[in-house]
């Protein structure tokens, strides 16, 4: 009996808290949502961005090759050297080629006597067919003669056949004559024809030798030697490169190459203004503007899925006699440049829906006085700079909500909030 009476007076006792919780949790309300709480801000200048790394490159520069395969028997250039257009960088040994050259001028200068010959000859063949012709005239004359005594009867039948012969016969040797000339002219066309290929290969031949001296194309320093005196030279074929023996750059003018990723490239234009920073140079900027952006995006390395760059040119203003290519670099290109005007975190301004069958509404939580309630504001926006974002609809000091994130993807309009301010 005593132990069925502690029984009940312990479940009176657990009734009596449950309704005292109740009573406490009703008076209080629903439960407040903890939130960052920032202000409208406004900037005298606000620049919109696009960051990017690449590297320094010269506005001109040349990869040296060889067009001859052979040993390299002379490098008179290192690395570092300035070096000006024409002048000597590389020798290629030069036996071969030089002898492919003897050959070949050796071969035109016999092909050559071989056309005079045959202009000889047609000069004879010539001469050959006037005194043919004019021996053809005199039979003629003489057939003439006689044809006329034959007729007479003062002359024999005998004779007058004679002379019909000697006339044939003259006449076939003034044709033999001009075929003799047709052959000729055809020789001497076939010697000529001979003589231009032989002049062609000598050409070739000479243009090998003279390759066999690689010369600089350009003014500028020797960027990068890859080559040493004693190595051998091949030339590209197909797909296999050839040897590159070195890297000329016209450091002049100074570019920056960076890659810009494809959410951001759309932004540009050529002519923005960009400022340009190294890790070589720190504390020094370098302005410049854009002048070249990719047609299309850069090929992707590896098998693994990434995001599309392109590549963006930086023409440097004025470039520190000390930048060389190769150095790494960061860029900040302005896209957009507004004055005085008003900003928020860009993770302020957040997506809602609108009515049945309206478009989604873009705005802001802003903060209610008193009770602590957020409300959704519908605001406009511009442009987005860094972290912040231009916007128009809220006047400047407003309090709003700014984070944290995962609060304002979910915070509905009326939602009852606890506010800590949030240092900016």
């Amino acid at each position: 009996m005593p132990l069925s009476r502690t029984r009940w007076t312990v479940a009176g006792l657990a009734v009596v808290i449950i309704g005292v919780a109740s009573v406490l949790v009703a008076r209080r309300g629903p439960a407040r949502v903890a939130v960052d709480v920032g202000a409208v801000t406004r900037q005298a200048r606000f620049r919109s961005t696009v960051t990017a790394s690449g590297e320094i490159v010269a506005t001109r520069f040349a990869d040296i090759g060889s067009d001859v395969m052979g040993k390299i028997v002379k490098l008179p250039v290192a690395e570092g050297d300035k070096v000006k257009a024409g002048q000597l960088l590389a020798r290629i040994d030069p036996v071969q080629t030089q002898s492919d050259a003897s050959s070949a001028a050796a071969l035109v200068g016999a092909l050559e006597a071989d056309e005079r010959g045959a202009g000889e000859q047609i000069r004879s063949a010539t001469s050959e067919l006037a005194a043919a012709e004019a021996r053809a005239r005199d039979a003629d004359q003489q057939l003439a003669r006689k044809r006329e005594l034959n007729e007479q009867q003062l002359l024999p039948t005998s004779e007058y056949q004679t002379a019909l012969a000697a006339a044939d016969a003259a006449r076939a040797q003034v044709s033999s004559a001009r075929t003799a000339i047709d052959r000729a002219r055809q020789a001497a066309d076939a010697a000529a024809r001979r003589v231009a290929q032989a002049k062609a290969q000598r050409t070739r031949a000479d243009d090998m030798f003279a390759k066999t001296s690689v010369m600089s194309p350009i003014d500028g320093i020797v960027s990068r030697l890859r080559v040493r005196e004693g190595e051998m030279v091949v030339v590209g074929i197909q797909n296999q490169p050839g040897t590159t023996l070195m890297t000329i750059s016209d450091l002049g003018a100074i570019n920056a190459e960076v890659k810009v990723a494809e959410a951001d490239v759309l932004r540009l234009t050529v002519g923005q203004p960009t400022i340009v920073t190294l890790e070589a140079l720190p504390g020094k900027k370098f302005p410049g503007k854009v002048v070249e952006i990719g047609a299309s995006a850069l090929p992707v390395t590896g098998t693994g899925a990434a995001a599309r760059e392109f590549k963006v040119t930086v023409r440097l203003d004025n470039p520190d006699a000390g930048l060389r290519p190769g150095l790494t670099c960061d860029a900040e290109i302005v896209t957009s440049e507004r004055e005085n005007v008003l900003t928020v975190p860009l993770q302020s301004v957040v997506l809602r829906a609108g009515a049945t069958g309206a478009a989604d509404r873009t705005g802001v939580f802003v903060v209610g006085e008193g009770a602590g309630q957020a409300r959704f504001t519908p605001v406009t926006s511009g442009v987005i700079g860094g972290l912040d974002i231009e916007i128009n609809g809220v006047a400047e000091g407003t309090r709003l909500v700014v984070g944290p994130y995962q609060v304002l993807r979910d915070l509905k309009d009326g939602a009852l909030i606890t506010t800590a301010p949030k240092g900016r």
